[in-house]
């Protein structure tokens, strides 16, 4: 084989190589420029002031508590007959994979009760345990629980007299996420749909996690 033959041998790889190459397609959430389907992220990080509650094993829960990890949070309460039981069921359901993703840091769900009167530690740690031991459950007076959960971008409204032993307490549904700097990226909203309960949908929030937490 001449020189010549073997240029032009090498050149036509070359070309075939660049030609597959330009076709190749990066597997989906392969590159640190994919983008979440379904996490709606808040134009910039929120950051958190400080607040005071309490854990659902009588231990301090505050700012620090939320430092060093990714925090799923959930705002509820244990006598909700629908969205948090079922909520906290769905977050349960994809705990495994969720703790299987490749992460500096791990990844916790935490359930804040707004409904201090009622919510006590002994009901929340039983509330909290039956989806999930590893689940984290917190709660505290309204001066503290209210501006925590409006920092977070969510809201609760307690529209009926306490004396009625079946009250009601309205609350959002999303599910927010902080970073391991303890600041609010955004939020999981509910799916909307006809005779269905309006709650995250946990396999969107399981899909959307890894491009989250690699960026």
């Amino acid at each position: 084989m001449n020189q010549r033959t073997f240029v032009g041998i090498v050149a036509a790889l070359a070309l075939v190589a660049g030609v597959v190459g330009a076709l190749y397609i990066a597997p989906p959430n392969s590159s640190s420029n994919a983008q979440p389907e379904y996490f709606q992220a808040y134009p910039e990080p929120r950051a958190i002031s400080e607040f005071s509650l309490t854990d659902h094993k009588g231990n301090p829960f505050n700012l620090t508590s939320l430092e060093g990890q990714w925090s799923l949070v959930f705002v509820g309460y244990t006598f909700c007959p629908d969205i948090c039981p079922t909520t906290m069921a769905e977050l349960n359901t994809i705990y495994p994979e969720l703790q299987a993703l490749e992460s500096v840091y791990p990844i916790r769900v935490v359930f804040v009760s707004v409904d201090p009167k009622r919510d006590s530690i002994n009901r929340l740690s039983e509330y909290v345990s039956y989806f999930n031991k590893e689940f984290v459950a917190v709660t505290g007076e309204h001066k503290s629980l209210f501006p925590f959960v409006r920092n977070l971008g969510m809201m609760y409204a307690i529209a009926e007299s306490t004396d009625n032993p079946n009250y009601l307490v309205d609350h959002s549904a999303s599910v927010v996420l902080i970073d391991p700097r303890a600041r609010v990226l955004g939020r999981f909203k509910p799916t909307r749909q006809p005779g269905r309960l309006s709650i995250s949908d946990s396999q969107q929030i399981l899909a959307d996690m890894p491009v989250v937490i690699s960026k």
